[in-house]
């Protein structure tokens, strides 16, 4: 690929959800001289990513040069019942995505997820370490990850955590809501990660599709870790977004936030005690540092 400069036809996935609607606003504006480049983002009725042959036919119909797939079954619990669904998505519609790049000598760009880790381990995870996801989402995920290397389709996998942004569905906003309504909020203190902005990683994307344009996919290829920079809990995410908010609202008043430990809080699906991913070849080989969470969590709660 060529001179840095991010050119022709972007196919991207899950455009409505809060990665890929912060993806849509960023790539939309990438571009150089030589003509800006032009996304194209199916809704799903356009495009039904359970559905491997409806996955295939819009993949040829659009021809792109990049294949950016923020889509994905996310429902953690529900996929715990729900196997086949999840994997079709997460499995089967991105090996397709893989195929289909493959032949047409596209790029793709995948997230991930640290749920594809058990979560034992002690320190944060490297691309390098053993995987052991401990539930159907994220084996399912997983499979995705494989599926797109055995393609032969030249792809970036970047795996991330406890994403979350001034839009959408997600944990910062469920507790700032939930925070108005009650006195008291217990939230899980003993599984640890990073969370991670999703404007954060639509402008790493971008960064990133400049550097391949520029050349390396053979070295430059492969799995990457993509979380925010730091690490805390639940429960430290959630007091330090009740802080700044009380700071910019001092006379409403907020709940207050108490630790609780995983045995407290059963869900259907297991999650990992630890979720920190080292994000050091993310850095060294793609030029990019993530935000560091607490500076990410003021800016969104300085957004709202």
């Amino acid at each position: 690929m060529g001179s840095g400069l991010v050119t022709g036809r972007i196919l991207l996935t899950g455009s409505s959800g809060q990665v890929g609607g912060e993806l849509l606003r960023t790539l939309a504006g990438i571009g150089g001289a030589a003509g800006r480049s032009e996304v194209v983002a199916p809704g799903r009725a356009g495009m039904n990513l359970a559905d491997a042959d409806s996955v295939r036919s819009v993949v040829r119909a659009v021809r792109p040069r990049w294949i950016v797939n923020a889509a994905a079954y996310t429902a953690v619990d529900k996929a715990e019942s729900e196997p086949e669904l999840a994997f079709a998505i997460n499995r089967d519609a991105v090996r397709v995505m893989g195929e289909e790049a493959q032949r047409v000598g596209a790029g793709v760009i995948h997230f991930s997820t640290d749920y594809v880790f058990d979560g034992a381990g002690t320190r944060p995870y490297l691309e390098t370490d053993a995987t052991g996801p401990v539930s159907v989402y994220g084996s399912s995920k997983l499979a995705g990850e494989l599926a797109l290397t055995e393609s032969g389709a030249a792809h970036l996998i970047f795996r991330t955590s406890w994403v979350y942004g001034a839009t959408g569905k997600n944990f910062l906003l469920t507790i700032l809501k939930l925070a108005r309504e009650r006195e008291v909020l217990r939230v899980v203190g003993d599984q640890y990660g990073a969370p991670t902005r999703s404007r954060d990683l639509a402008r790493m994307t971008a960064r990133a599709m400049g550097r391949l344009e520029a050349g390396g996919w053979e070295d430059l290829s492969g799995v990457y870790h993509a979380a925010g920079a730091g690490e805390t809990t639940w429960y430290g995410f959630a007091a330090e977004a009740v802080r700044r908010m009380q700071e910019k609202e001092p006379g409403v008043r907020l709940a207050r936030i108490e630790a609780i430990g995983t045995e407290e809080y059963p869900t259907p699906a297991r999650r990992p005690a630890n979720s920190r991913l080292n994000c050091e070849k993310l850095a060294e080989r793609l030029g990019w540092r993530m935000m560091d969470w607490q500076d990410s969590v003021a800016e969104v709660i300085a957004e709202l």
